[in-house]
């Protein structure tokens, strides 16, 4: 990895997606998650204060060291205990059926195999184990995806790999997930092809 995504991404991903308008949707998505709990793309920690109770322990996937340090503070004050425990999502190294839940906020754009990614966390859950993900991606508009197919060479260069126009609720449910439940909409302080989210819960059959 180069300067730029080693050192300074990580501290852009932190300003950009730390901001206290995402606290709602990090609170939706995190409400349900109990005992053993997979994140992945865990960044700088922005989740941890929101864990419910029924959360044991957490194991998170990150493989930007910056973004690591920059999450020891909240891992410090967490009352779950929380573990470094992975650096790639598409490689995860836990044996089958080690967790109850798993997490991912605004990391599936960026996975490089995201199907290979997804099917990893299939792997890990245990039967009927959850899925909660918060992500943005393909626009639910035609206007709005042409933009993001246009603009995603660039998004990609940018952001460090992060694609503007995947179709999560499909890739989702491509890995053999079920999806129990799914909110498509528009953020309403970015711009429309940067602000189509997906925030929902899908179950490892």
């Amino acid at each position: 990895m180069g300067i730029y995504s080693d050192r300074i991404l990580p501290r852009l991903i932190d300003r950009v997606c730390g901001i206290r308008a995402n606290d709602r949707l990090r609170a939706r998505v995190c409400d349900g998650l109990s005992g053993r709990v997979l994140e992945i793309g865990f960044g700088s920690g922005r989740n941890v204060p929101f864990y419910p109770s029924g959360v044991s322990r957490v194991s998170a996937v990150e493989p930007a060291d910056v973004g690591w340090r920059l999450a020891a503070g909240r891992v410090a004050q967490s009352p779950v205990p929380v573990e470094r425990a992975g650096l790639d999502g598409q490689s995860l190294p836990f044996a089958d059926n080690s967790f109850d839940s798993a997490l991912s906020t605004w990391t599936l754009c960026t996975i490089p195999d995201l199907t290979l990614a997804l099917r990893e966390v299939r792997r890990v859950l245990v039967p009927g184990g959850t899925f909660h993900f918060l992500e943005h991606g393909m626009a639910p508009d035609a206007a709005v995806r042409r933009w993001q197919d246009r603009l995603d060479p660039v998004q990609q260069v940018i952001a460090g790999g992060c694609h503007l126009n995947r179709d999560i609720r499909g890739l989702v449910e491509d890995a053999g997930f079920e999806i129990t439940e799914v909110d498509r909409f528009y953020e309403e302080r970015a711009p429309k092809f940067l602000a189509a989210q997906s925030l929902g819960v899908a179950v490892s059959p």
